[in-house]
């Protein structure tokens, strides 16, 4: 699978944002969500993949990837679950099928619970869901934001690498690496990456976490079994919490299954919604 250079050619404004957007293909509705530091291109050729069977949408958050990235703007998980439920509505999608990664679990479960999107399945894949997360970085970043967005280039770039490096079990390549640092390399990405690490807050996950339970509808759970930002546990916990929710533990994987574990990810997704599809039925998914 090749990753990277997915075209976003499409736009959404919202409240001054600058939403980079796309769709590629025809069926029943996908939506993949990114998290952080990510983009949409980490769901590459997941979504060309797709593509062949769905109607895959893909986005950028705003802060991230190819979306605005304003100083004034905030870009906190409460922000953007508004953002992606408008979104939702601005597509035209009342029920898609949401694949979401990372922070895109907490939007994608924001947006579902307390902004009234709704959704035919949702797919968390090592998300951030339940207290605690955030590392120590995070705590010092938020701490000292400025100092880190002044850092000389250079050394935002080592620390960058090193950071994201710790997301893989089994290591990252060059272009894979590349891909996930392109976005935060210049002025205004080194301003925006710590900004986001900032804004980032428990309370946003704290306000919602003991809701999982109202969820009804069908939910599968995969995770890297050697997950270190997002420890596997935390996938249990999650599924116990969601009733009838599915878990699938990817071996040898890390928080960046995507890159850790490809072909065992694409197939566990691609079971999960040619099944949910099936259920629903010819145009029950919410088109």
């Amino acid at each position: 699978m090749a990753f990277g250079d997915l075209e976003l050619s499409r736009t959404y404004e919202w409240r001054g944002r600058s939403v980079a957007w796309e769709r590629l293909g025809e069926g029943a509705p996908v939506v993949l969500c990114h998290g952080t530091p990510w983009s949409a291109q980490l769901w590459a050729p997941f979504a060309r993949a797709l593509s062949e069977e769905f109607a895959v949408h893909v986005w950028d958050m705003p802060g991230y990837g190819r979306s605005s990235k304003e100083p004034g703007h905030a870009v906190d998980l409460g922000t953007q679950a508004e953002l992606f439920a408008d979104l939702l509505g601005h597509w035209g999608l009342t029920a898609p099928h949401v694949i979401a990664h990372d922070y895109g679990g907490a939007v994608s479960l924001r947006a579902k619970l307390l902004h009234g999107a709704e959704y035919a399945s949702l797919a968390l894949v090592d998300v951030v869901a339940l207290r605690p997360w955030g590392s120590e970085f995070f705590r010092l970043v938020a701490e000292n934001a400025e100092v880190f967005q002044a850092q000389p280039p250079t050394v935002h770039r080592g620390a960058l690498e090193a950071y994201i490096g710790t997301a893989s079990h089994r290591g990252l390549t060059g272009a894979q690496l590349d891909t996930l640092t392109g976005p935060w390399l210049d002025a205004e990405g080194q301003r925006a990456f710590y900004r986001q690490i900032a804004e980032a807050d428990v309370r946003y996950t704290d306000e919602i976490q003991d809701r999982y339970p109202e969820l009804t509808l069908p939910v599968k759970v995969i995770w890297g079994a050697d997950d270190t930002w997002i420890p596997v546990d935390r996938a249990e916990q999650l599924a116990n919490a969601i009733p009838g929710a599915l878990l699938d533990v990817i071996p040898d994987a890390g928080h960046l299954i995507q890159f850790d574990a490809p072909v065992e990810l694409a197939f566990s997704l691609h079971r999960w919604l040619t099944a949910e599809v099936d259920r629903w039925g010819p145009g029950g998914s919410g088109r």
